[in-house]
Parts: C-alpha cells; structure tokens; sequence
C-alpha cells in the first residue's frame, strides 16, 4: 500500500466497512462508474455478516449450525470487477493526506465513504462491557449462544433445582427481539433433554419499552412478550455490573447467569476520533448529499451518522433498512464527485417495520398494513431471505 495518493492513476474510492452498507455503496460505485473509479473495499473481517439476523441466538446455539446462515465470505460476495477487498482492521483516517491507516499498513484514497457501523454503548457503567455479552457482531453473537448453552446444561445437571436466569438491558428492538428468542427458544433439543426453560428479565433502563414505535405496535409486542414467560421491568437503570448481578440507580438489585447489554449504540472510536462535527452517540454529522461538511469527496452512510431528514427533521434511524436507502445515494455521489455532475440528496421513507418476537411470532407494519403473529414473523423471514440470496449471488 502506498502512502500518497498518485494523481497519475485512476480514482482510488475507498470504502470503509463491508456490512450493508458498504457493499452497497461498492455495487453503485461500479455500476455507474464501471473501471473509470478503483474501488476497495476495508473489513476487518472477510466475510459479509447479515448482522440483523443475529438475535437468533437459539439457532446459533445449535451444534453443527451452518455458519453461512450469518455470514458470507467476502470471496463470495464480490465480483473482481467490482471492488479489490482488503481484509484489515481500520486503526485512523487522516483527512488532510487522504490516507487511512490499518494494522497492516496505510491506504490512499481520493474518494472515502465511511461505513464502518457502530459499537455498543456501554455510557461509562462500571462492569458493563467486561461483564455483559452483547449481540451487535457475530463473535458476540456466538459466545452468547455458547453461554446459553453452557448455563442450560448446568441447570439440567443440577436436576432443574433453579432455572437459569437472563437479563437482557436495553428495550429497544434488538432487546426485545433476544429476549423473545431466548425465553422461546427449544432449550431441551438444543442443550439437553432435562434443561428448564429459562427465567427472562427485560430492563428498559429509563427509556420506555420500544420507544419511537407504534403504539400498537408497543402492545402487541408487550402482550406477545408477557404471553412467553418474559417480565418487563421499565425505568431501571442500571448502575453497576457485578459478577452475577446488577445494581439499579435505586440500589436494588437483579441476580443473573448470563446479561445480554442491548442498551445503545454509538460510533466506534475510529469515527469518535475524527476532528469533524459529531451528533449523538459521536455519530458524524453529515450534509444531505451525505458528504462530511468541509471535505468534499469524504461520505458517510448508515449506523455511522447522526441526520435527520430535510423538511421533516425526524432523525433517520441506524436501521439496515435506513442503511440500503441511503448506500445507494453515497455510492452515485462519489461518482458524481469525480464526474464533475450535481449530487443527489438523501431522504429517508421508511418502507415498514417488522420486530420478530420469538418463534412464529413477531409485530409489525408494512406501508398502512399492522402484522400480528405469525404473518409478521413470517414477512420479516421473507425479507432477510431474500437478501441472503442476493448477497450470495453477488
């Protein structure tokens, strides 16, 4: 990798993450630009993972499950022709040599388009991250399952004397879809014929339950939780995390086997780092054309940046939905950059959502129609399907 950018070769695009919205942008970037652009593509990983698929820690439990049912190898994804892939952990963005720094070394660029997702968020709680398993990547993922399993089978030894208990923090959708799949989850064929079903807690912290959606929406997910053995507890922050327990800002506390922190978001420190205007959760500010203000040719899309749509002001939601409306936009735009043409700008329609909650069921509204139940469940199997299949035939 060279460290300065040569103006005598052709555009180098790089882009930065390789989740949903970083190979979006790539698609777009070829589609429109064909070779006159160099695209790579930056992962630390080399595989493509369908991160909203995995809350479904109970099929990642299952001994032998195929791994391809969350991640894709990159070598499957991406055509030659669209983007070189460079697999590498990004360690700093220098905007003013327009150059990014990995492990491995430094990558010029003359176009940027940053994609590298968000972390969670832990707001400075003692114990929460050395302590608490978290969902948000798929090492994560798994080392919940194997938890789960772990804890299942002690219970089973111990002849059902106590049924393990699960915390989940956090009651936003992917808090509220674990909790779901943990409390219906089929313990006995996954970890052992004798293991109980396990006692769920879901913590809201002082956030009400699924705030921001429906109200419907709202009770039919509470009625559907409850109905599966699942005890809300909202306006409870946490304080502290111990092992084995958890302290309130009321002192009380919740005894646990195994804590799940689905509390928040934010950017990850690479981004946080960067000397630009931020927004919440140091999330980067952005212009509606999705550009990083003063410095042109630099973009952003997805869970990375805090916007809000033009007219309206309802901040657009870190959602993979929200992410594949807005690749598209960035991946024209850099083209458009090199082109000399005039930028598009984003704004954001949300098309519907779906919230799976448990087997068979989930909660939902596509365009004007609610979804209870199965038909719910059901759809939003549908949709990641059909993008599992488009991922994999590129």
């Amino acid at each position: 990798m060279q460290n300065t950018p040569s103006k005598s070769q052709i555009p180098q695009a790089v882009i930065l993450g390789a989740g949903y919205a970083g190979l979006s942008v790539a698609k777009t970037i070829h589609r429109h630009a064909g070779s006159r652009i160099q695209v790579v593509l930056v992962d630390r990983s080399p595989e493509h993972v369908l991160r909203t698929e995995l809350y479904q820690v109970d099929e990642m439990a299952i001994v032998g499950k195929d791994r391809r049912q969350w991640a894709v190898p990159m070598a499957e994804v991406l055509e030659r022709k669209t983007a070189r892939f460079v697999q590498g952990a990004v360690t700093g963005i220098d905007l003013s040599s327009k150059t990014v720094r990995l492990e491995t070394g430094t990558l010029p660029f003359d176009s940027l388009v940053i994609c590298l997702g968000s972390v969670p968020s832990y707001f400075g709680i003692p114990g929460a991250k050395e302590l608490a398993q978290e969902v948000y990547s798929l090492e994560g993922a798994e080392q919940l399952a194997a938890r789960l399993v772990e804890v299942e089978r002690s219970a089973a030894k111990a002849a059902g004397t106590r049924r393990p208990r699960v915390v989940v923090v956090g009651g936003g959708s992917t808090g509220t879809e674990v909790a779901a799949e943990v409390a219906t989850a089929d313990w006995k064929t996954i970890a052992d014929p004798a293991a109980p079903a396990p006692r769920v807690t879901l913590l809201t912290g002082p956030m009400p339950l699924l705030l921001g959606f429906p109200d419907p929406i709202i009770r039919h997910s509470r009625d559907l939780l409850e109905e599966s053995g699942i005890e809300i507890r909202e306006n409870t922050p946490v304080a502290r995390v111990d092992p084995g327990r958890l302290t309130l800002k009321d002192n009380s506390t919740v005894e646990f086997d195994v804590c799940v922190w689905c509390a928040g978001l934010e950017a990850p420190p690479v981004v946080a780092h960067l000397p630009v205007e931020h927004g919440h959760g140091k999330r980067l500010k952005v212009t509606p054309n999705l550009e990083v203000p003063d410095h042109p040719s630099v973009f952003a899309v997805g869970d990375v940046i805090d916007y809000a749509n033009p007219g309206s002001g309802v901040l657009v939601p870190g959602t993979a939905q929200a992410a594949l409306s807005g690749a598209p936009i960035a991946g024209y735009n850099v083209v458009a950059r090199h082109l000399g043409k005039r930028l598009k700008r984003f704004s954001y329609h949300e098309k519907g959502v779906i919230i799976s909650l448990g087997l068979g069921k989930g909660v939902g509204r596509a365009g004007p129609v609610s979804l209870w139940g199965r038909p719910a469940y059901v759809l939003k199997s549908l949709v990641e399907a059909q993008y599992s299949l488009a991922v994999e035939r590129g």
